[in-house]
């Protein structure tokens, strides 16, 4: 039986980490939507979006720490070598250790964050996500493949433009509707994604198909 201690230097080390969840799915948002992966999810997060759809993720404590030499067995069951590291907020975590084990067994790497916090781990793809209440630390700009705004309401699009001009030419960029504004807020999406083509529309596709 691990001592407090004992768990707080192996979650430092991320050796342990909050598990929430893990699952196979298919990815449904962004820009390898309808790609089979095994996504983890770990808890905490103080970023604080009031339209969050998880926010049972929010209190760290309420999730057990786990091996994360088990989640990499557990990802090994499954057919495809794509892992998604998601949350809560993982950039809360050392996920060094994490993601060179999974290198190590030749999964490729995601994960999807606000970039609130530093950015460790080895990553294939960096889905950045920024949230108005908590916004990315100016080194993870560089570091997006992705970035993703969420429009809840009219001056998001003046948001996502300010996020936009931070990251790299290369970055793909994604304009998605929250949720439960999302017969409200599509039309606006896809007008001003036609008026300004450096952009793209994402869904949450998996809510359509009725999958995790």
């Amino acid at each position: 039986m691990e001592t407090i201690k004992e768990q707080k230097t192996l979650l430092e080390q991320g050796i342990e980490l909050p598990l929430m969840e893990e699952f196979y799915t298919i990815q449904g948002e962004g820009f390898h939507s309808g790609k089979p992966a095994y996504f983890i999810r770990v808890g905490g997060c103080d970023v604080g979006c009031h339209w969050c759809d998880v926010k049972e993720s929010w209190d760290a404590s309420l999730h057990p720490l786990t091996n994360a030499d088990q989640i990499i067995e557990n990802a090994a069951k499954f057919p495809s070598k794509a892992v998604v590291v998601t949350g809560g907020e993982p950039s809360i975590y050392n996920m060094n250790y994490l993601t060179q084990q999974l290198k190590n067994r030749g999964f490729q790497t995601f994960i999807e964050t606000s970039g609130a916090y530093l950015l460790t781990g080895i990553w294939d793809w960096v889905c950045l996500s920024p949230k108005r209440t908590s916004p990315p630390l100016q080194d993870n700009f560089a570091k997006a493949n992705e970035l993703k705004i969420i429009i809840h309401n009219k001056n998001d699009f003046e948001w996502a433009e300010k996020n936009a001009d931070q990251v790299s030419p290369e970055c793909k960029l994604f304009l998605q509707p929250e949720w439960s504004k999302n017969k409200e807020m599509m039309p606006l999406i896809v007008e001003y994604v036609m008026s300004h083509p450096k952009w793209n529309v994402s869904l949450q596709t998996h809510k359509y198909m009725n999958i995790p």
